[in-house]
């Protein structure tokens, strides 16, 4: 398990490359796996027997929402897809992974997680909830993981290692994507094409501000009752460029968000794989 922020950022920037590059490997070790159904993105990754990150295939979607499943099929077939692409790349067949559930999911809705992840012909092993799993990779054991998803906010507390505390607002990567919508006269799909665009966000920034700093109260008003000395970032809408320095501005809390925000969650997932 990574030691400090720097070690979570080499193995998060490792990922990305992996992602992005799609160069092979001859790798015949044991290996760990994750499967993270989130919101805006389905993403599967896959560690050495060093749990360092070995290759990893990502799909954007929406057939989940907040942790339940609202197109199965769609959600199947998906995770069957990429499943088959990072089989193709390691030359051998995936037969165990861990997947996740945002705190607090009822166990209705985290039967249906395990059983699109066992429509693709993967032993579930265990299913971890996304804040330790997030915390697995940055190394912390103390401190607040906020993830800013696509639909919420979720707040987590941890102590010397435990989640004591959890909490999940309805205010996420969608509203970012209303206000980008209406300010440029676009519909939703091209908004979030515009907020993904690394090249776009600096732009964008001003317009989205105001909902940053409503997530930052979101944040501020949870964490009244459990001081903490450190917020950290994770979910894929904590990419756009100065958003930690808004909710370090506005709860008054050192705030750290690591290399990638989107991977952190899908790394932490497959290191929990048993």
């Amino acid at each position: 398990m990574p030691q400090n922020l720097e070690e979570a950022n080499n193995m998060i920037n490792l990922m990305t490359d992996l992602l992005e590059k799609k160069t092979g490997t001859d790798y015949k070790g044991k290996i760990y796996t994750g499967v993270d159904l989130g919101t805006a993105n389905i993403v599967v990754t896959v560690l050495d027997e060093e749990r360092r990150p070995l290759t990893g295939a990502l799909y954007p979607a929406k057939v989940v929402k907040d942790g339940l499943v609202v197109d199965y099929i769609g959600a199947v077939q998906i995770v069957r897809r990429l499943v088959s692409q990072v089989e193709e790349e390691l030359g051998f067949s995936l037969e165990r992974a861990a997947t996740a559930i945002p705190p607090g999911t009822r166990p209705g809705d985290t039967r249906a997680i395990v059983n699109v992840v066992e429509s693709a012909d993967l032993e579930v092993t265990s299913v971890v909830d996304e804040p330790t799993a997030a915390a697995s990779v940055l190394g912390i054991t103390n401190g607040a993981v906020v993830d800013v998803g696509g639909g919420t906010t979720g707040i987590s507390v941890l102590k010397d290692g435990e989640v004591v505390y959890t909490a999940d607002e309805p205010t996420g990567g969608t509203h970012f994507n209303l206000v980008i919508a209406g300010n440029h006269q676009i519909d939703f799909d091209e908004a979030e094409k515009l907020k993904r665009d690394p090249a776009r966000r600096r732009d964008i920034f001003p317009i989205v501000l105001p909902v940053i700093q409503k997530v930052s109260a979101i944040i501020a008003s949870h964490l009244r009752n459990y001081p903490v000395e450190e917020i950290y970032l994770v979910g894929g809408t904590c990419c756009l460029e100065g958003f930690e320095k808004v909710v370090e501005k506005e709860t008054g809390i050192k705030t750290i968000k690591p290399a990638n925000p989107l991977l952190v969650t899908p790394l932490g997932i497959a290191m929990h794989c048993k």
